[in-house]
């Protein structure tokens, strides 16, 4: 916080220096004097010019400064509702297309429209279809102390899903936790672990960057697979009009409040 800060009054110092000198070199007619800066033809509109510079360097600088100092963020999400309601477009792979069988990986498949790659290691290269009824199918990966990773194309900004255990035979079974970590293109990442998961637990991931990978791991649990059904990729949420139509009104109106200042002046 405190380079934040430093570094957002560095950046409005130098724009005032830079403003100043330019409408001194301006309105003097000759750059500064050695031993001073010369008087400008008129103090009053020196006065009205330089204000209304100055106003814009401050806003500018601002702006520039905090989008500087921005940082990439992750949100997790452990409600499938909340996880939707922070994201746009939104594609689910059920892997319904599976069979209780190994595939070697990487895997490429897609969510809805969003393509991704799933992968395991160290162990094994293999990932698995799992299930408990031979109609809903998941994925979990081929060595239960193997890490499956899922990574995404340009532009995901959120991914989550179901997590919970399977055991040697693809049926589901207890599991003491998930550790989930998921990564963005800033190098920001997440770690979340999921404690008794059941076929009900839902979490996701929502970056302010791109998202490049998610990851699902159970540790030396014996007998238990780390698993997941649903995988949600989503992109991020489109701004309302409105927001737009706000934003575009203030600006609106900070310049006609400067207008009239200046005409006043």
């Amino acid at each position: 916080m405190k380079f934040a800060e430093a570094h957002g009054k560095n950046c409005i110092k130098s724009c005032l220096i830079r403003c100043c000198i330019s409408n001194r070199q301006e309105y003097s007619g000759a750059a500064p004097a050695e031993n001073g800066v010369p008087f400008p033809k008129s103090v009053k509109e020196f006065t009205v010019r330089i204000s209304s510079f100055v106003s814009t360097a401050i806003a500018s600088a601002v702006l520039l400064c905090a989008a500087g100092a921005a940082q990439a963020e992750i949100t997790t999400y452990t409600s499938q509702a909340a996880y939707l309601a922070a994201v746009g477009n939104t594609g689910v792979d059920t892997f319904d297309d599976l069979d209780l069988d190994e595939y070697e990986g990487p895997l490429d498949r897609f969510a809805g429209d969003y393509g991704y790659t799933v992968s395991a290691s160290p162990n094994a290269s293999t990932v698995w279809g799992a299930t408990d009824d031979f109609s809903d199918f998941w994925l979990t990966g081929g060595n239960r102390l193997d890490t499956v990773s899922f990574t995404f194309a340009n532009q995901v900004a959120g991914a989550g899903g179901f997590f919970f255990g399977s055991d040697l035979l693809g049926s589901s079974t207890p599991a003491d936790f998930i550790t989930l970590t998921a990564t963005d293109s800033s190098g920001a990442s997440v770690t979340y672990t999921l404690n008794t998961p059941d076929f009900d637990s839902f979490v996701g991931f929502v970056s302010t960057d791109d998202l490049v990978s998610l990851t699902m791991a159970t540790g030396d649990q014996p007998g238990v697979w780390a698993t997941i059904n649903d995988l949600h990729v989503s992109v991020a949420a489109v701004p309302e009009p409105s927001t737009y139509g706000m934003m575009l009104g203030g600006l609106g109106l900070l310049g006609y409040a400067a207008r009239r200042k200046a005409k006043k002046a």
